[in-house]
Order: structure tokens, then C-alpha cells, then sequence
């Protein structure tokens, strides 16, 4: 069995079992072999954490930049990852379940295929949406491995508050095949326990909306892995602003005391 396919089963094992898992969002090599020396079982990709590694904002990075980040980071780790694979980087259903394919071959554990066109900003229409799912669905079936597909809505990323949509469209990505369902940008635990009842599939939440929850309470509302998105990218791309800013104003270095002991990270890194 190769390393990816005991990945793969890995990752199918956390979205069985009881509990609720947290999945991070590592931006680059470094971060992800941090993130798993500190313990976590998973991992998933941020595109918008690692456009910014490449100096541009979500949505600027192409197929190929993405496969070879891909690569860079199953190589490093050893814990199942899966990828934020945007819309596929694809106009047609057909070019959604190629490039899944050409994912695969990165050694990654999983990927999420969303409902929202990254070239005209817009939503896909829900019959197309559909249609492309069911491509991505026949795509890693093909696969001789339980690769995990993640269907996510953006609705509500999308200023789209309409929860009845949501409901439907992922209903509809479910019944395509899709293994785990996403709405990002939900906000309320009713929410989350309204998909997780109707759906009735593992359910990915983005916490970063849930600040006042614990893992335990979104578990209870029917979460079965909670992820930050792009948040840990822009926590450290914060903290480089900050002491930036103060060796500039101030041309002082007290963004120093704030640094974790450095050995502590050499020894996850080594």
C-alpha cells in the first residue's frame, strides 16, 4: 500500500469516527510540517494563505503553482491533506474531473471543489454547479483509494444569506456523490445543525466564524471538522506588519519579546 493510499484511509477513518477533528490550514511547506509536529491529525490548504506566499490575494494562483505546492507539502508530512481546489481551474465539468485527477498525482489525501466561478466572480448557476460535482465525483472514484470529495457552497462568502439555497444546493452536491459538505461563512450553531440533519454527512465548518464555540460545541451542532481557512496565514502575516511597522515608527525592536523560543520551532522543523 503506498504512503498516499494509507492517507487517503486515514483521512476517510477521522470523518467516521465519534468526534469532531481539527484541520488547520497550513500556507506552506514550513507551516504544514509545523502544524503536524504539534500534533494535529490533518491538514488543509488555504488558497488564500498561499497566494499570498506567491504575493498576490485569493484567486491568483494558477493550476500549476497549486499542484506544485501540493506536491511540496504531502512530501513533507506525513498526515492526510486535503486541497482547496477552488472551482477545479476548469470552465467545464470535464476539465473539473481532469484536473482532480492531476491533483491526485500530488500525493494529497482529498480536495474540495467549490460552487463559485474564480475568473467572473460570480456563482455557478446550480444546475451547471451540479453538473460539475458529479464530474468531480466520477473523478475520484476512478481513483483506487478513498479519496474524500468536499462540495462547499459560498453563499454566504458571497454575501448570499439564503439559507434555503444553501440547503438545496448542497443537498444536490450530496446526492452527486460528494463525501463532506461546506458552507463557509455560516455564522450560527442552528445553522450547522440544520445541515448536519438535513444532509446528513460529515460537515466541514469554518470556525473562524464561531469565536464564542469550542471544537465541542460545533461538534454538537453537528460539525465533524472545523478548520481557520486563511486565518493562521494572516495571523503571521500580521505579526511580520506589526514589527515592521514598529522598526519603522519607532526603531525599536520589541516585537522580540513576542517570539516564541526558537528552539522550540527548530526542534518541529528538524
Amino acid at each position: 500500500m503506498s504512503p498516499q493510499e494509507k492517507k487517503c484511509i486515514e483521512f476517510e477513518r477521522l470523518h467516521k469516527q465519534d468526534e469532531a477533528f481539527l484541520i488547520p490550514n497550513p500556507w506552506d511547506a514550513g507551516s504544514a510540517k509545523i502544524l503536524e509536529g504539534m500534533g494535529f491529525k490533518a491538514l488543509a490548504t488555504t488558497s488564500a494563505g498561499f497566494a499570498m506566499t506567491r504575493g498576490g490575494l485569493d484567486g491568483t494562483v494558477c493550476l500549476s503553482e497549486k499542484l506544485l505546492h501540493c506536491t511540496d507539502l504531502a512530501k513533507i508530512t506525513s498526515i492526510p491533506i486535503t486541497v482547496d481546489f477552488e472551482d477545479g481551474y476548469g470552465d467545464t465539468p470535464e476539465q473539473v474531473a481532469k484536473n482532480i485527477l492531476r491533483l491526485a498525482e500530488t500525493g494529497v489525501a482529498g480536495c474540495s471543489i467549490e460552487d463559485f466561478n474564480r475568473d467572473k466572480q460570480e456563482l455557478y448557476d446550480e444546475t451547471e454547479a451540479v453538473e460539475r460535482m458529479a464530474a468531480a465525483v466520477e473523478a475520484v472514484t476512478s481513483l483506487n483509494m478513498p479519496f474524500q470529495l468536499t462540495a462547499r457552497c459560498e453563499n454566504f462568502l458571497h454575501e448570499v444569506k439564503d439559507m434555503d439555497n444553501t440547503l438545496q444546493r448542497l443537498s444536490a452536491y450530496s446526492d452527486a456523490g460528494a463525501h463532506v459538505v461546506y458552507a463557509p461563512g455560516l455564522s450560527e450553531f442552528e445553522q450547522v445543525r440544520l445541515i448536519a440533519d438535513e444532509i446528513g454527512k460529515p460537515q466541514n465548518v469554518l470556525g473562524v466564524f464561531f469565536r464564542d464555540l469550542n471544537l465541542k460545541d460545533l461538534e454538537v451542532a453537528g460539525a465533524k471538522r472545523v478548520s481557520v481557512g486563511g486565518a493562521l496565514a494572516w495571523a503571521q502575516m500580521q505579526a511580520l506588519y506589526s514589527a515592521s511597522q514598529e522598526m519603522l515608527e519607532k526603531g525599536t525592536f520589541g516585537w522580540l519579546s513576542e517570539l516564541t523560543e526558537v528552539g522550540e520551532i527548530r526542534k518541529l522543523l528538524s
